[in-house]
C-alpha cells in the first residue's frame, strides 16, 4: 500500500498509525517534508505531490496497488484514485481535508500561519482569534501548527504552507462519484482541520464507500492510533491483502 503522510509530516506520522505487520506499506516523504529536498518551491502543489508518489511506484515496478493517506496525504490519494484508477485497487481516505475543490475554507488558518512562520513570531500567532479558538476547539490542530516554528527552513515551510493550503486535488465532484474500488473515510470529532463532515461527504459520494468514526487524536492520542490501525487492517483484510 502506498499510504502519503499529511502537511509537514513524515513516514514517522504514518508509522505511528499504520498497521504494523500483515501489510507491505510505502511513504514517499513528499516535497520539502521528511528528509525530501524541496526542489523547486513553484512546484508545490497536491497534483505534483500525486504525480511524484506515482513516479515513485514506477521506479519501484509497482503496477497495482492500494493507496491512502492522511490530510495532505488523504487528497493525494484521491487524486491518484482518478488519474490512475486502473492502477487503484482500494484507498484509504483518512481525516480529510478537502473534498475536490482548492483552498477549502478549513485549509485557511495555514495560509494565516505562513505569514507569523515567516517572521519567525510563534508568540504572535499564538494569540490571534484562529490559535485562541483552535486551542479550544481543536487542540490537536493548533500543536501541529505551532510545530512549524520548530521546523528548520521557516522560509520554505510558509511557502510551503501557503502553497498547499491553496491548492486541491483538482478533481471534480463527478470524478468522485466515478470511483470503483473499495473505499474506507476514517473521520473524528474534535477537528477543525479535517472537519468530520467531509469525511461524511467523501463517504456518501464515492459508491463503495465506508465511513468509521474513530477517536479524537486530541482527546487521546494512543486510542486514535489504535483505532486507526484497526480499521485500515480490518478494510485491507477484507480486500483480501495481505503480506
Amino acid at each position: 500500500m502506498l499510504f502519503q503522510h499529511g502537511l509537514g509530516g513524515d513516514n514517522a506520522q504514518v508509522e505511528e498509525v499504520f498497521p504494523a505487520q500483515g501489510f507491505r506499506r510505502l511513504t514517499l516523504e513528499c516535497r520539502a517534508q521528511g528528509k525530501s529536498q524541496p526542489g523547486d518551491p513553484a512546484l508545490f502543489s497536491i497534483p505534483t505531490f500525486a504525480d511524484d508518489v506515482l513516479a515513485f511506484a514506477d521506479a519501484r515496478g509497482i503496477g497495482r496497488f492500494a493507496v491512502g493517506g492522511i490530510s495532505t496525504g488523504a487528497a493525494i490519494a484521491l487524486r491518484i484514485a482518478v488519474i490512475a484508477s486502473q492502477r487503484v485497487s482500494a484507498l484509504v481516505l483518512a481525516r480529510p481535508a478537502w473534498l475536490w475543490s482548492s483552498a477549502p475554507r478549513n485549509m485557511h488558518a495555514f495560509v494565516e500561519l505562513a505569514d507569523y512562520l515567516e517572521n519567525g513570531d510563534k508568540e504572535g500567532f499564538a494569540n490571534t482569534p484562529t490559535a485562541r479558538h483552535y486551542a479550544v476547539h481543536a487542540p490537536d490542530n493548533l500543536a501541529s501548527m505551532i510545530g512549524f516554528f520548530q521546523k528548520a527552513n521557516p522560509q520554505t515551510n510558509a511557502t510551503l504552507l501557503r502553497a498547499i493550503a491553496t491548492s486541491g486535488p483538482e478533481i471534480t465532484g463527478q470524478d468522485v462519484r466515478n470511483i470503483a474500488v473499495p473505499t474506507l473515510v476514517l473521520g473524528t470529532a474534535m477537528d477543525l482541520v479535517h472537519p468530520l463532515s467531509h469525511g461524511q461527504t467523501l463517504a456518501s459520494t464515492i459508491p463503495n464507500a465506508k465511513l468509521i468514526e474513530i477517536a479524537p487524536k486530541a482527546l487521546d492520542r494512543a486510542k486514535h492510533a489504535s483505532q486507526f490501525r484497526a480499521a485500515v487492517s480490518d478494510f485491507l483484510n477484507a480486500q483480501g491483502y495481505q503480506k
